[in-house]
């Protein structure tokens, strides 16, 4: 097998096992575990795995004292938040509206890149933004199965898109300083620690475990080291388009188990966000290229 296609493979195999966090998540939620609990644990033993990853791999460096900021952002944007937040808009909206909200999240960056990262957006870029805006408003007017499209669930998805943004904004250039595995193990037990004091703990049997587990250890763990093995032997623009996958499998497993269906306005809503997502991928794969 080719590098580029292998690394294909692995960014295939990150999509899919995200999209499956949508479907354990609902299964906590039923069990009667609370969204920040859900959270806290995900980045608890997430955290834990990439932290014996890094001392079993050598792999921990001493962080530069100017990067500790960006380290403590991105622990509360791209965990704190971003966990929170997508388990709430899976709790108010369903599965397959999260999943499409979360994919606003170029979009995100598009707005954020200039202030946060001092880039300059082309009226292009600002055309991509629209398009998401409009896919918003037609995820939001579903009338299919299971969904519930209320603006509690919208701003819970919209949210969750920013704090996946974080891993663009923040989470690549903090990569550039220091091992990866050791990035997410710190950034996931800040943002673990951040959400402690506001858990409502439950009482937890076996099942509940070993669902926590999935979400740390395989949805989490698993798949963001596949997500940039692959990513390490793809271009950005083929990885933007394979990871689309991701709320594909997700809203295709939550009409499995659970019957939800976004109805036709909603799925026009959800082709249009994807569909702005990869254009959003693909412009910026053509910047870095022409500024190469």
């Amino acid at each position: 097998m080719k590098p580029a296609r292998a690394g294909l493979s692995f960014v295939l195999l990150a999509a899919v096992l995200w999209g499956f966090l949508g479907l354990f998540s609902a299964a906590l939620l039923d069990r009667g575990l609370d969204s920040t609990e859900i959270a806290f644990w995900r980045a608890t033993f997430g955290g834990a795995a990439f932290g014996a990853h890094a001392l079993f791999a050598g792999a921990w460096v001493r962080v530069p004292q100017r990067a500790w900021l960006g380290v403590l952002a991105f622990a509360w944007l791209g965990v704190t938040l971003f966990y929170l937040a997508l388990v709430n808009a899976i709790d108010a909206g369903g599965i397959s509206l999260a999943f499409i909200l979360l994919y606003t999240a170029p979009a995100w960056v598009i707005v954020l890149a200039g202030p946060v990262l001092g880039e300059t957006v082309r009226p292009a870029q600002w055309w991509l933004v629209a398009a998401a805006m409009v896919g918003t408003a037609l995820v939001s007017l579903s009338q299919g199965s299971g969904i519930n499209p209320s603006a509690v669930a919208i701003v819970w998805g919209l949210l969750a898109g920013a704090g996946y943004a974080s891993y663009y904004l923040l989470g690549r250039r903090l990569s550039e300083r220091q091992p990866v595995v050791q990035l997410y193990a710190l950034v996931m037990l800040i943002g673990a620690a951040s959400l402690a004091p506001f858990v409502t703990w439950s009482a937890k049997d076996p099942v509940a475990w070993v669902l926590l587990a999935g979400v740390a250890l395989v949805c989490t763990y698993v798949a963001y080291l596949a997500y940039a093995f692959g990513l390490a032997r793809s271009t950005s623009s083929s990885a933007v388009v394979v990871a689309t996958v991701e709320p594909v499998v997700a809203a295709a497993l939550a009409w499995w188990v659970y019957g939800e269906f976004l109805g036709p306005v909603g799925l026009t809503g959800a082709v249009v966000v994807l569909a702005s997502a990869v254009g959003a991928g693909l412009l910026s794969q053509r910047r870095a290229e022409a500024a190469a």
